[in-house]
C-alpha cells in the first residue's frame, strides 16, 4: 500500500460523534475532584462572599450610634440630668463612665476608652436661673471625624429638649446656656491625621501574615522541609530562625511609612517614639507569628495566600481603621477585640496623635501581648505534629 493511501485512509478514520464533549466532561469532573480536595480553596469559595454580606451587611454602620461618652458631673441638679437624658436620646451618646476629676476626664479621651467628655460645671443650674448664660463643655476625640462629627451636630437641638421640663414660664425667654463643643487631637477633623496612622497597622498586617504564610509552604514545596526536619532544631528555633529576620523588615516598613506620613502628609507624632518603636514591634511580632500558624495548616502557597486574605478581611474591616468601631454591633466588637489591627490601631492613633503614654494604653499593650503568645503557642505545637 502506498503512503498515499496509508494517509487517505487516517483521514478517513472518523472521531466519535460526542469525542470532544467527553473528553470536555472528563476534565471538568477532574477539576470538581481536584476542588473538593482542595478544602481551602473550597472553603474560600463559601465563606468571603458570606463573610463580606454579613460584614457590610450587619457589622459596619457609617452612621454611629450609642458612642462611649463620660460625664464630669459637678452638681447633681435636675437640669443637668435633664440634659444628659436628652444626650442619650440623640442615640449618639452613651454614658459610660462618671469621672470626679479634670485629670480622669483627660485620661479617659486620651486612652481612648470613650469617644467624648462631657463637664457640667458646678452652679450650672443656678446659672441659668439667673441668666448668666454658663457654657457646658463638650470634648470630643475627633481622631475618628466620621464619629464625632455626626455626633457634635445633634448637639443644638439639645438645649430645648433639655428645657422643655425645667424651665416654668417665668425663665428667660432666650437659651440660657451654651454648649461650648472642643475637637481634641484632630480640630480641623482632617481625613489624613485618621487615615495615616492606621495604614501602618494595616500594610504591616498584610505583608507580614504573607511573608510568613508563604515560608514554610516554600519550604515544602521546594522540597527543603526534609532536609530541614533531619537536622538536630527544635520547633521553637525554627520560628525563632523565620521570624527574626522578618520583625527587621516590618520594623523598616514600619518606619518607612511613618517617616512619609510625617514628612509628606504633616501627622505629628506627639508621644514617644521609643513607645512607638516598642509597640509597633509587639505588634509585627503577633501578626508573624498568626503568619506562621497559617503556614503550618496550609498545604502550598496558594493556600497560605488565600487564608492569609480572609483573615485579613475581616481585620481591615472590624479594627476601626475604615470604620468607626464603636458603632459597631456587640458582636462585632467582640470579634475586632480578637485581632491585633484593632489593638494597634488605637495604640498608633493615641501615641502619634494624643500623644498617650504606654500606661495610657495598657488594656491594648496587654491583648497585643496575649495574641502573640497564644499564636507562637499553635504555631509550634502545629510545628511539632509535623516533625512528628
Amino acid at each position: 500500500m502506498s503512503t498515499t493511501d496509508t494517509n487517505s485512509g487516517r483521514r478517513n478514520v472518523r472521531e466519535p460523534s460526542f469525542g470532544f464533549w467527553w473528553r470536555s466532561y472528563a476534565m471538568l469532573v477532574k477539576e470538581f475532584i481536584q476542588l473538593r480536595r482542595d478544602r481551602v480553596s473550597f472553603a474560600m469559595i463559601v465563606m468571603l462572599p458570606v463573610m463580606q454580606l454579613v460584614l457590610f451587611g450587619f457589622a459596619i454602620n457609617t452612621t454611629p450610634r450609642h458612642l462611649p461618652t463620660a460625664v464630669l458631673l459637678q452638681e447633681d441638679s435636675d437640669l443637668a440630668r435633664s440634659i444628659l437624658k436628652a444626650m442619650e436620646n440623640t442615640a449618639y451618646f452613651r454614658f459610660t463612665h462618671e469621672v470626679h476629676s479634670v485629670a480622669e476626664f483627660d485620661d479617659l479621651l486620651q486612652s481612648g476608652k470613650v469617644l467624648f467628655g462631657v463637664e457640667i460645671p458646678r452652679g450650672f443650674e443656678r446659672a441659668v436661673r439667673r441668666g448668666d448664660h454658663p457654657a457646658l463643655l463638650v470634648a470630643a476625640d475627633a481622631t475618628d471625624p466620621v464619629a464625632a462629627g455626626s455626633a457634635l451636630g445633634t448637639l443644638n437641638g439639645i438645649v430645648q429638649t433639655a428645657l422643655a421640663h425645667d424651665l416654668q414660664a417665668g425663665d428667660p425667654p432666650s437659651t440660657p446656656f451654651e454648649i461650648r463643643a472642643h475637637s481634641r487631637y484632630n480640630p480641623a477633623a482632617s481625613s489624613r491625621l485618621n487615615i495615616v496612622p492606621g495604614l501602618v497597622g494595616t500594610i504591616l498586617t498584610m505583608t507580614m501574615l504573607i511573608f510568613t504564610a508563604l515560608s514554610v509552604t516554600r519550604e515544602i514545596e521546594r522540597g527543603t522541609m526534609e532536609s530541614l526536619l533531619s537536622m538536630p532544631i527544635k520547633p521553637v528555633e525554627v520560628m525563632f530562625g523565620k521570624i527574626i529576620p522578618y520583625v527587621i523588615v516590618g520594623f523598616v516598613q514600619a518606619t518607612l511609612i511613618i517617616g512619609i506620613g510625617v514628612l509628606l502628609f504633616g501627622v505629628p507624632i506627639l508621644g514617644s517614639l521609643a513607645t512607638l518603636a516598642l509597640l509597633t514591634t509587639l505588634f509585627i511580632t503577633t501578626n508573624l507569628a498568626i503568619g506562621y500558624t497559617f503556614s503550618t495548616i496550609v498545604q502550598n502557597q496558594l493556600q497560605a495566600m488565600q487564608l492569609s486574605m480572609m483573615f485579613f478581611l475581616p481585620s481591615i474591616l472590624l479594627s476601626g481603621f475604615m470604620f468607626p468601631f464603636a458603632g459597631m454591633p456587640r458582636w462585632a466588637q467582640y470579634i475586632g477585640e480578637c485581632l491585633p489591627l484593632t489593638h494597634f490601631v488605637r495604640i498608633v492613633r493615641a501615641i502619634m496623635l494624643k500623644g498617650a503614654t504606654i500606661q495610657n494604653l495598657q488594656y491594648d499593650t496587654i491583648a497585643l501581648t496575649a495574641l502573640m503568645l497564644l499564636a507562637m503557642t499553635i504555631a509550634v505545637t502545629r510545628f511539632r505534629r509535623t516533625l512528628d
